[in-house]
């Protein structure tokens, strides 16, 4: 196993989208083309199955090094007024551009950190939202929040609001870590904001811990996760940390290299936790993720209606998901476009009365079936293909990438479908990576992504 983690331990994407972000095409999209391709969407199924709106709240009062997420650091909380009022702005935009009221099943609040945001402008978002649409008869709400500046108020608010899931930021508890990520927060604060959304009625609570950081060792994890035991969150995600300085430049470079666990090491650091929480009765859920069965991420794994998309794994699936907010990335399952990356130039745009989309891309007929087989593999670890399918894109090409991994017993292929077995999961990266297209027919130069394993 040693062997393999360092054969296929290899620069590769997450697939929370496909195509992904590099290789979205250079013409992108424009206001025209995408809004044809998110009104198609919002007709086949608003009346149904409804959409959702992922928001992205970019401010931070400090900058955690281990983030490669679309911040903007600041103190000054006089910056949350205007930022809600050209998010509610850029929400008008789209509505009006809807021939009926949308019908929202799910909305995430994403960062950034949301919790930088006072209830009352918190508030005013969801209310702002609900002015021009309907709730789905099946909403759920969420959103990610830091445990040091979570109150009980915006607790409160946000439940009154609908919001029954929360996730917390709490990556490890050796201080020493915590340091080298200038993440630094005890286990109180955790514990507090824990306990007050249980009082207060949330049903979902998620702990997001992060392997792999600089000097964790073993027994940073078994401690973590000691501790976490202690709050029994209803899920937990445990992510691989992705170490890309080349994007986020001196975000990722509040430590030296050599400070970060790496091939070996690092898998083992992934292989205790997954251990412990099997212990603790949490049950792996796609990749990086794991809950309780009494969560509804189990549930919807039981039912194979798992979904993956730009906010990771979701028990709702929509097709139509709109990002609202600097940088947020919108979804029609036919096109992708992203909206422009600073505050200042987002409110700019949105203030002159236009959708502030700066890039994007339109799917073809083989990214549409290629994205299909991908997001199976992702969320059940196995995939079949029909004649159409066959006829779209050379399965035969592509399952042929696959097998060394066959070989080396990673996948199970067969003639019209391959499953992922158990033990096997760390690499659905790799094995994702055989089809995809246009990784396959550009593969990239210089740096762009994370390790697989």
């Amino acid at each position: 196993m040693n062997s393999l983690i360092q054969k296929y331990n290899i620069p590769g994407p997450r697939y929370t989208s496909y195509p992904t972000v590099p290789y979205w095409n250079k013409e992108g999209v424009t206001l025209e083309n995408w809004t044809s391709s998110f009104q198609k969407s919002f007709k086949e199924t608003n009346s149904s199955e409804g959409i959702s709106l992922y928001i992205h709240l970019p401010f931070c009062e400090s900058l955690c090094t281990f983030c490669a997420c679309h911040k903007h650091i600041t103190k000054r909380h006089e910056v949350e007024e205007d930022y809600i009022v050209t998010v509610l702005k850029e929400w008008k935009l789209y509505v009006n551009l809807l021939p009926e009221k949308p019908i929202i099943k799910e909305i995430h609040l994403g960062g950034g950190t949301p919790t930088f945001f006072a209830s009352t402008q918190l508030k005013k978002l969801i209310d702002g939202l609900f002015v021009y649409a309907a709730k789905h008869k099946a909403y759920e709400f969420s959103l990610e929040g830091h445990p040091n500046n979570t109150t009980k108020e915006q607790l409160q608010v946000l439940f009154d609001l609908g919001f029954t899931r929360i996730s917390f930021g709490v990556q490890d508890y050796d201080p020493i870590v915590q340091k080298a990520i200038h993440r630094v927060q005890p286990f109180k604060n955790v514990e507090n904001v824990t306990n007050w959304s249980r009082e207060i009625g949330f049903t979902s609570v998620s702990h997001d811990l992060i392997f792999g950081l600089p000097f964790q060792t073993k027994e940073n994890i078994i401690e973590t996760i000691n501790k976490t035991k202690q709050l029994q969150p209803d899920r937990i995600s445990f992510y691989s940390y992705a170490h890309v300085p080349w994007v986020k430049g001196v975000g990722q470079r509040g430590f030296n290299d050599e400070d970060l666990p790496k091939d070996d090491e690092k898998r083992a650091l992934y292989e205790v936790g997954k251990k412990l929480f099997a212990e603790l009765g949490y049950i792996e859920i796609g990749m990086d993720h794991f809950a309780l069965q009494t969560d509804s991420l189990f549930k919807a794994t039981q039912e194979k209606t798992l979904h993956r998309n730009f906010m990771g794994y979701t028990a709702n699936k929509t097709q139509l998901m709109i990002g609202l907010g600097m940088s947020a990335i919108s979804d029609s399952w036919y096109a992708f476009a992203q909206n422009v990356k600073t505050v200042k130039e987002y409110q700019k745009i949105v203030n002159e009365g236009e959708l502030p989309i700066f890039r994007g891309h339109l799917l073809s007929e083989e990214d549409l079936i290629v994205r299909k087989h991908i997001l199976n593999l992702m969320c059940h670890f196995k995939t079949t293909w029909n004649e159409v399918d066959k006829k779209s894109i050379d399965l035969q090409k592509q399952t042929a990438l696959l097998t060394e991994m066959e070989n080396d017993n990673l996948v199970e292929i067969k003639e019209n479908s391959i499953h992922i077995p158990e033990h096997a999961r760390p690499y659905v990266r790799n094995i994702c990576m055989a089809f995809d297209m246009h990784l396959q027919k550009n593969k990239p130069e210089t740096a762009l992504f994370s390790m697989t394993v």
